[in-house]
């Protein structure tokens, strides 16, 4: 696909809605929605910076590993947040405490901010050197 802004600026609000979700559900002492949210905020800052290169990835674990690929960024703390997501929000007997919680989503919101930043400091040269690199991972 084409760098899409207007996709890019939503999934950055989505992103943001997430993680405000995130610290609601934490107040509320819903710990495991908590860490859940806080990973799909990183999810979604992460498509919002594929779709500023011009990449739609529907896949969690292909767009995390294009993290890495293509902006050359450690996906270490995304793809721990992806495991940790999923196995507090679908599986029963794991249990999450307060501090797991409350670090998850300091561990979301410093990956945002600095994937954001990374974001705004795209030039349009750089945009079309990162599509290119990201389009030849698949040829």
């Amino acid at each position: 696909v084409e760098p899409n802004a207007v996709l890019k600026e939503a999934y950055l609000q989505r992103s943001n809605e997430s993680l405000s979700s995130a610290k609601v559900l934490l107040d509320a002492g819903n710990l495991k929605d908590a860490v859940a949210l806080a990973y799909y905020s990183m999810y979604h800052c992460l498509l919002a910076a594929l779709f500023r290169i011009g990449i739609k990835c529907e896949n969690h674990a292909g767009s995390i590993i294009l993290l890495n690929a293509v902006f050359d960024v450690d996906n270490s703390q995304i793809s721990k947040a992806k495991s940790e997501g999923v196995d507090k929000q679908y599986y029963v007997d794991f249990s999450v405490t307060l501090e797991e919680a409350k670090e998850s989503i300091r561990i979301a919101e410093e990956f945002i901010s600095n994937l954001n930043n990374l974001i705004e400091t795209l030039s349009e040269e750089k945009v079309k050197e990162l599509h290119k690199k990201a389009v030849s991972l698949f040829s």
